[in-house]
Parts: C-alpha cells; sequence; structure tokens
C-alpha cells in the first residue's frame, strides 16, 4: 500500500441525506453522517482495486469538522488521500467541498482485515 492514492465520490444532496431525517430538526441541510459516508466512499475508491482478494477495508475511525451547510439539490464531492500506512491500519486526509465552498475536513482510518475472521466473528455474536 502506497501512501499518496486518492479517491473521490460525489453526491447530489437528497431528500434522505437531510439533517431534517433524523428527527424533530426542521433544517434542510446535508447531515453528517451521510456527510461521513460520502468521505468514507472517497476513502474505499483510494484502494479499492489494491484490497487482497481474502481481506476488507473497514473504518474503524472518523474525525472531521462539519464546517459548513449543504442545502438539498447541491453536489458534494468527498476527497480522500492515503497519508501513512502502518501494517493493517490506512490513515487517510480526507475533505469534502459543494458547489460553493469547503465543507469539511478531516482524518479517516481504515483497516484491513481476514474476510473468514471477519465473516466468523459475526456470526458467532449473532449466535449468541
Amino acid at each position: 500500500m502506497i501512501p499518496g492514492l486518492m479517491g473521490k465520490s460525489e453526491m447530489i444532496v437528497k431528500e434522505e441525506d437531510l439533517v431534517s431525517r433524523l428527527g424533530n430538526i426542521s433544517v434542510d441541510v446535508l447531515s453528517t453522517p451521510r456527510l461521513i459516508q460520502l468521505i468514507e466512499e472517497a476513502a474505499f475508491n483510494a484502494i479499492r482495486d489494491i484490497i487482497p482478494p481474502d481481506q476488507l477495508s473497514l473504518g474503524t475511525q472518523v474525525k472531521i469538522k462539519h464546517l459548513s451547510a449543504t442545502p438539498l439539490g447541491m453536489k458534494v464531492t468527498g476527497h480522500a488521500i492515503l497519508m501513512e500506512v502502518h501494517k493493517n491500519r490506512l490513515l487517510f486526509l480526507v475533505d469534502a467541498y459543494d458547489e460553493k465552498e469547503k465543507v469539511a475536513e478531516g482524518e479517516h482510518e481504515r483497516v484491513f482485515v481476514s474476510k473468514e475472521h471477519f465473516h466468523r466473528k459475526v456470526e458467532e455474536k449473532k449466535a449468541g
């Protein structure tokens, strides 16, 4: 895994992406959880073609500042650049822009884990 790999993800803010969908908040702007999902997609896209076939890439940490509101219907683009690799841990520098300005910045960590181990742990948890 080589630092410098870059990924991107884009979206148009839709009804289901709004803060107002999260509860009793009547604000029709992009929610932070959906923004985090966009940033995770950008990081995954940076490494998608080089994930070993027996491994999964899982997000483990997100630390972002949501800087500005993005209204319904506006396009948002998330970017991720791989900054560091420590064994199976990958650290990305991330940001996002809408059509007017920067709306988020921060860091995102992903890890590689064995598909077999991960699925076994999930099944064990389901079984009780």
